[in-house]
């Protein structure tokens, strides 16, 4: 068994490899970060396919248009009303997800889900079966409050037959997407305007009455959705209401619920945001999604900016970024802004320096040495552990070897080009010897020169995080150099 170490940061794009002055016998190279956005697990921008709207913003792509050139983008969020999945009882209509799943997740990226009950231009978001059984609510026009002639609908969320409706859906929902592996998130979307926790449009809920219903809200999906992260919106808590700690965030957070605000730069500044310090509770558990505002509105409101949407990443240590707009138009005009937030969203684990033995014995243990960093604002919260590959010269795998002492989810995050660094020593054994009966040792690896890769995942040594490197195998793996392996003593 092998137990490697190593991740970068670093200013070329090629490995410079050079021999130690006190110790000629090892190779040192010092990977360079080389800049690109990555796109990796629980982390990553979120492109509004739907946005309660059918029609906005990503579902107006061509169907073979992917969005590859639009860098760090791992999520399809897909927000839209309750009735629209599930237009007669019983009956659903999970093609909606379904297509746009297929459709991105060929490219490898996953989707995240929103159900809403009450929107603002649609009156049945909650399907109209669910009243005509006898679910309560109110007439409402939006920007006004109740009215018995209002055009728009909002449910009473505690009524139960209501919610007997909804724990049927969401039971049907999690059959479908709970523990898919396709699945990033799923919001719980079934309480107030948008799914964020409004009621002032309609319902008009004071603070006890809202609690409770976010209570009830919450445990129906945490009933349902038992392995996909679920997440909440902070207006729950009061659009504007500051302090690090409120009540139904709080029960949220006490669930295993994260937190994603949804009102990234809606007003200009210093209304930019109102709840960084309700984040920090979260950021370290789990990871935090954020959403901006609709580009084109924030603009008029002379409330967009590249670098204060950066610094909302860092305020949050946010892990998701949302793309909420025509997104070649936001491309086009942030781009700048979008490199640099992709340099700090979620995790960056960098190999900054790793050494290893010019020559090694077959079936004897050499020491592998190398220091991580972390530079993104967040923890790499799938975790995962490094392993060191050999390959031959035609690209066969030889020797694979797994640290499993290290997690990367251990690596602390920092300000801008300040994370800490973690220096690990690991001891990798190529081809571990057997004796035989005459007493002498053999393994199956045979003497010579390999290429040694160094990549990050599973235990087993499958590869699953991508590394800001170059010489990446296809498979991210990254090549480091080579090794001498000679004969196993008897």
């Amino acid at each position: 068994m092998t137990r490697p170490l190593t991740l970068a940061i670093a200013a070329t794009l090629a490995l410079a490899s050079t021999a130690l002055a006190d110790d000629p016998g090892r190779v040192v190279v010092r990977p360079a970060d080389d800049g690109r956005a990555l796109v990796n697990p629980d982390m990553g921008w979120t492109l509004h396919y739907y946005s309660n709207i059918i029609a906005n913003y990503g579902s107006k792509l061509e169907a073979s248009d992917t969005l590859d050139d639009f860098p760090g983008l791992s999520t399809i969020y897909l927000r839209v009303p309750w009735s629209f999945l599930e237009p007669e009882e019983g009956r659903f209509n999970w093609s909606l997800f379904d297509t746009p799943a297929r459709r991105f997740g060929a490219k490898g990226h996953k989707i995240a889900i929103r159900v809403t009950s009450t929107e603002s231009w649609l009156r049945h978001a909650t399907p109209r079966w669910v009243q005509e059984a006898g679910a309560k609510g109110v007439n409402f026009k939006f920007g006004e409050g109740p009215a018995a002639d209002g055009p728009l609908w909002e449910p009473d969320y505690l009524d139960p037959v209501f919610l007997a409706k909804l724990d049927a859906f969401l039971a049907a929902m999690a059959t479908r997407y709970d523990g898919n592996p396709d699945v990033a998130f799923i919001d719980v979307g079934s309480f107030g305007m948008w799914g964020e926790g409004h009621t002032g449009f309609g319902a008009q809920l004071d603070d006890e009455a809202t609690l409770a219903a976010v209570k009830v809200h919450v445990d129906l999906h945490v009933k349902h959705f038992k392995e996909t992260l679920l997440a909440i919106s902070d207006d729950v808590a009061g659009p504007t209401r500051p302090g690090a700690s409120q009540p139904a965030t709080d029960y949220a957070l006490s669930k295993g619920v994260t937190l994603r605000d949804d009102s990234i730069l809606v007003q200009p500044p210093p209304d930019s945001w109102y709840h960084a310090e309700m984040a920090q509770a979260f950021w370290p558990k789990f990871p935090v999604v954020l959403e901006h505002e609709h580009y084109g509105p924030s603009k008029i409101r002379k409330a967009w900016s590249g670098d204060l949407l950066l610094k909302a990443v860092e305020d949050y240590h946010a892990s998701y970024m949302s793309i909420h707009w025509w997104p070649r138009e936001l491309l086009e005009e942030n781009r700048e802004a979008i490199d640099r937030i992709n340099r700090r969203l979620g995790y960056r684990l960098q190999l900054r320096e790793a050494s290893w033995p010019r020559e090694a014995t077959l079936g004897a243990p050499f020491a592998f040495e190398a220091t991580w960093a972390n530079a993104g604002v967040a923890p790499c919260h799938p975790g995962g552990f490094v392993a060191l590959t050999l390959k031959d010269d035609k690209g066969g795998i030889v020797s694979v070897n797994v640290d499993e002492a290290f997690d990367v989810r251990s690596l602390e995050v920092g300000p801008p080009d300040a994370a800490p660094v973690r220096s690990v020593r690991s001891e990798a054994t190529v081809a571990m010897p057997h004796r035989d009966p005459a007493g002498f040792f053999t393994v199956a690896t045979r003497p010579g020169e390999y290429d040694l890769f160094v990549s990050v995942g599973r235990r087993d040594g499958a590869p699953t995080l991508a590394l800001p490197l170059p010489d990446d195998d296809g498979a991210r793996r990254y090549k480091l150099g080579r090794i001498k392996l000679t004969g196993a003593s008897r």
